[in-house]
């Protein structure tokens, strides 16, 4: 029989292996953060907890196994705090409410008393059991997003339902980016202004959905353009680790000696998948502003337009998830590129709302969710090729043009 005593000492021992435990996921989560998955090393997470390697080892066997518990730890914290919002009566009650607590977690965390999160990016370029035991819990993570929304009374509104949990999703994955331009205090309003795009879209009451798409050009020469077409795709299914030098080649059907006669090195690689991206979108932005009429109608056309290129053959476009591989001065250019594509947009809402053809928003918060939604769009692609594309495109757009709550795009 085990004597208080022992048991007191027992008790404090659990404790402060939980507390060392937890010491080591917060050090991983932010490695995962700087460098990504593959880039965490044993020695810097014991630097960062003012441990020895061995220590390290003492609580997680293999590098892959830490990685693993960062990711399960962020699926687990996602259910939780969406299982606090489902306590709601309503579906803009719970929205509401999931975005509240993911705003004070984060602004929590730039006050020093608490720890990011790990971010997903790495997730797809785990392998074999790992890569199934996370991806399901991905999955559960997605289906509880989804029934924010309530019960679906028929498959288009599970599509519906589907469409608007993802761009929730991305968009508070997207807010760590950008909310660092705001001071703390503007956390509030900041989160006062989304929830109103959240709740009522960029698009007046009662318009229509009528977008006119806009040819783009192939800026780069045939061969060149298949490479990094083949690269963002792989790039955007397996993460910066998971797309391989050799995997990009082999979906090419060319050896690498021939890969290295058009690029240097893989990270030249992603910047210009990049590149590429962000040329379409700014030829989409300027070609659409060339057209005239409202501005309600440019920028419908230019959303309209980028998500049939997410959805169809000449896409994707490169998803952010690719950051997470690049130095952090190169993942800083292409974050500044990705904010002055913001801006733009920023610019056609705020020109919008002066000549009354859209809703009174704040254009630079609007601005970042469109870059949310038009990013994530990559990973909706099975889910709009079960339906017709242009019917695929409006109900994705309808999300923040119309708002997450309204139905206009089923009718």
């Amino acid at each position: 029989m085990q004597t208080a005593g022992a048991a007191a000492r027992t008790d404090t021992s659990t404790r402060r292996f939980q507390a060392k435990r937890d010491a080591i996921l917060a050090a991983a989560a932010q490695a995962i953060n700087d460098q990504g998955a593959k880039g965490m090393t044993f020695a810097d997470i014991a630097r960062r907890v003012a441990l020895n390697t061995t220590s390290v080892t003492y609580y997680f066997k293999r590098k892959e196994d830490l990685a693993a518990a960062c990711f399960e730890h962020t699926l687990d914290s996602l259910q939780a705090m969406l299982a606090e919002a489902l306590e709601e009566p309503t579906p803009e009650a719970r929205v509401a409410r999931y975005l509240q607590i993911n705003m004070e977690r984060l602004a929590r965390i730039e006050r020093g008393e608490d720890t990011p999160l790990a971010i997903l990016s790495d997730l797809r370029a785990t392998e074999g059991a790992v890569r199934s035991r996370l991806m399901g819990g991905w999955q559960r993570v997605f289906r509880t997003t989804r029934s924010l929304w309530g019960a679906a009374a028929s498959r288009a509104e599970t599509d519906l339902h589907g469409a608007r949990a993802h761009v929730l999703l991305e968009n508070t994955f997207w807010l760590p980016v950008w909310l660092t331009r705001y001071d703390l205090d503007q956390y509030r309003r900041v989160e006062t202004r989304l929830m109103e795009v959240f709740r009522h879209g960029i698009a007046r009451p009662g318009d229509a959905w009528a977008p006119e798409p806009i040819e783009l050009t192939h800026g780069a020469e045939p061969a060149r353009e298949a490479l990094l077409l083949a690269a963002t795709r792989l790039l955007n299914e397996l993460g910066y680790h998971g797309a391989s030098v050799q995997r990009i080649a082999s979906a090419l059907n060319v050896t690498k000696g021939s890969f290295y006669h058009h690029l240097d090195a893989k990270d030249e690689l992603v910047i210009a998948c990049f590149d590429r991206s962000f040329a379409a979108i700014a030829e989409a932005q300027r070609l659409g502003d060339a057209r005239g009429g409202s501005h309600w109608h440019r920028l419908a056309s230019v959303i309209a337009t980028l998500l049939d290129v997410q959805f169809g053959e000449r896409g994707p476009l490169l998803r952010t998830t690719a950051l997470s591989g690049l130095s952090p001065p190169v993942r800083q250019a292409m974050v500044d590129r990705s904010n002055r594509i913001a801006r733009r947009y920023a610019g056609t809402i705020s020109d919008g709302v002066a000549e009354g053809s859209m809703r009174a928003v704040d254009p630079l918060i609007a601005a970042q969710a469109l870059m949310a939604l038009q990013n994530a769009a990559f990973d909706m692609l099975k889910w709009a090729g079960t339906m017709p594309r242009e019917r695929a495109v409006a109900m994705y757009a309808g999300t923040l043009l119309f708002g997450l709550f309204d139905d206009r795009v089923l009718g």
